[in-house]
């Protein structure tokens, strides 16, 4: 039986996870209608793995399901965009005043490490990403706290809905990274109060440049 019930779930998650990816890349516009039959058709899947995608999706904020209507990709309004930063803020300011305290010498080295590849990165926007999210959840599981993490990790991908909007903006790759800069700083220092406010600075600048 367990054979049995494994199968279907691990499908439905692989759907999530390429329609997941598709929202990401703007594939799937925001605000636009999601054709159930052609996706399920392009898969070689019955709507059934496809609809139980699409409640994943939809729990996690990225897909809006409409009565008689059927799944939209989220639209995120600008009061959406500010209590997500928000929140971030909150939780990852808490976060990044744990590790400065409470970070070994080899994490902080590692986190060092993941900086030195972004300041690398930054004439690479795409890999810029990428670098950047690393970083951002490393220095959560240094923290420490599954709950914050899990919270961080859902937010986030509301956040990246409008990503392309934020760091597209002519300049903000390279403010991020003096803002990471000052926080990298504070953490070596081992100063939570000045790390959890160069935290929020970041978000904060970030929620501007996304508006």
């Amino acid at each position: 039986m367990a054979e049995l019930s494994l199968s279907p779930r691990a499908l439905y998650q692989d759907v999530a996870e390429l329609l997941r990816q598709r929202i990401f890349n703007r594939e799937l516009a925001p605000g636009s209608w999601i054709d159930e039959l052609k996706l399920a058709e392009e898969y070689g899947i019955s709507r059934t793995p496809l609809r139980e995608a699409l409640k994943v999706l939809a729990t996690e904020g990225l897909v809006t399901m409409k009565v008689r209507r059927g799944a939209y990709v989220t639209e995120v309004s600008d009061t959406d965009l500010a209590d997500v930063y928000h929140l971030l803020a909150l939780l990852e300011s808490d976060a990044a005043a744990v590790v400065a305290s409470k970070a070994t010498e080899a994490q902080l080295k590692e986190l060092q490490g993941l900086h030195n590849e972004l300041e690398k990165a930054v004439a690479q926007r795409a890999r810029f990403f990428e670098i950047n999210e690393a970083f951002h959840m490393r220095l959560l599981e240094i923290a420490n706290n599954r709950w914050r993490d899990q919270m961080v990790a859902d937010l986030r991908k509301v956040m990246k809905l409008n990503r392309h909007n934020s760091l597209l903006k002519s300049g903000r790759l390279d403010e991020s990274l003096v803002e990471h800069r000052a926080l990298m700083a504070a953490l070596a220092a081992r100063d939570g109060d000045a790390a959890a406010q160069r935290m929020r600075e970041h978000f904060s600048n970030g929620l501007e440049a996304a508006g």
